[in-house]
């Protein structure tokens, strides 16, 4: 099942088909930090094609110290020598070409807080975003692609309720219109022509997203964050394709992030929108016919990212030193399930 190259690397034994199937899950390994490395922490997690294995450390009731390994397969696993390039060819550049084909399409990026989440999808030069804008705009200059602009609009999910980052965080409203499509009404859109643009606008809409000091990082995401890219057609304005990506708030326990109690409401109500996520994806892969979308905003909004012509390709990161085991396990058996 494993392969002996690195993932993350040309050469592998992926097929075409693999890269269009409707669900995909990857994960991505970061190496380990000075600060880590000069604590004398472990690299516990290994990387070996598609599977990766997961050193836990444990101890006995007789005090003995012990490892336990656990092992996971995933579609796709990153070693932390991948560059988010490398992340991307096999992830969301896949959904770009989708994008074209009028689909619906999600990159989500989760895991623990300082896990390189928000460095893997939004760095401002080489995030996930930044490299899909590159290939979209590409694409509009060919001539079959004429007819179509591309829209950006980005809100963010906070403590159950929509906020607009492009339009003075402005309260929105998700609603389902006559085709079970949901629309968000009154969130803004800006037309945007060129990779620049869209950063300028990602910027100013990133600077206004709440972020709150947590015992896990200083800058931790307390929202989720969704940005997508609508195609739509010059003429008749109809949505064409769109292409979202979602920076998932943080996935450790309020315990782990220092929170008080009204942090903690927040950390539950974070943690009951991950749950609801998961849910609806397994049940969308065992082709359940009742997914709860309406279990958490996070799921009503994404509902026509999972239903119809649409593929979601989830990247979890992880941390692979000893001391963080505990939140990579949680987080790989997220991914896993």
């Amino acid at each position: 099942m494993g392969r002996n190259k690195p993932a993350g690397r040309n050469g592998g034994t992926n097929t075409a088909g693999d890269m269009t199937a409707k669900i995909r899950v990857c994960v991505r390994k970061r190496p380990l930090n000075s600060k880590e490395i000069n604590k004398g922490e472990k690299d516990m997690a290994t990387v070996l094609g598609r599977q990766l294995a997961v050193d836990e450390p444990k101890v006995r009731v007789d005090m003995t110290k012990y490892i336990e390994r656990h092992n996971f397969v995933f579609d796709e696993v990153f070693d932390s020598d991948a560059t988010n390039e490398d992340v991307y060819r096999k992830t969301a550049f896949p959904l770009v070409q989708y994008l074209f084909e009028g689909g619906k399409a999600t990159c989500f990026a989760y895991g623990q807080t300082g896990s390189g989440k928000t460095f893997t999808m939004l760095d401002d030069k080489q995030g996930l975003y930044v490299l899909a804008a590159r290939d979209i705009f590409v694409m509009l200059r060919k001539p079959e692609h004429s007819h179509l602009s591309a829209y950006i609009g980005f809100y963010e999910i906070y403590q159950g309720h929509l906020y607009d980052l492009l339009n003075s965080r402005k309260r929105l409203n998700p609603r389902e219109d006559g085709k079970n499509n949901i629309v968000i009404s009154g969130l803004k859109e800006y037309e945007i022509i060129n990779v620049q643009g869209l950063m300028q606008v990602f910027e100013y809409g990133n600077n206004a997203r709440s972020t709150g000091n947590t015992n896990a990082n200083a800058d931790s995401s307390r929202s989720h964050a969704i940005m997508q890219i609508v195609l739509k057609d010059r003429a008749s304005k109809s949505v064409e394709g769109k292409l979202s990506f979602i920076d998932l708030a943080g996935s450790e326990r309020g315990a782990d992030r220092g929170e008080t109690d009204a942090k903690t409401r927040h950390g539950a109500e974070i943690n009951k929108s991950l749950l609801a996520l998961k849910e609806c994806i397994r049940a969308l892969d065992q082709d359940k016919k009742h997914t709860p979308f309406r279990q958490s905003k996070l799921t009503q909004v994404l509902k026509d990212s999972f239903v119809g012509n649409s593929r979601t390709c989830m990247v979890a990161t992880i941390s692979p030193n000893n001391s963080n085991s505990e939140h990579t396990l949680n987080t790989l058996r997220y991914a896993d399930r």
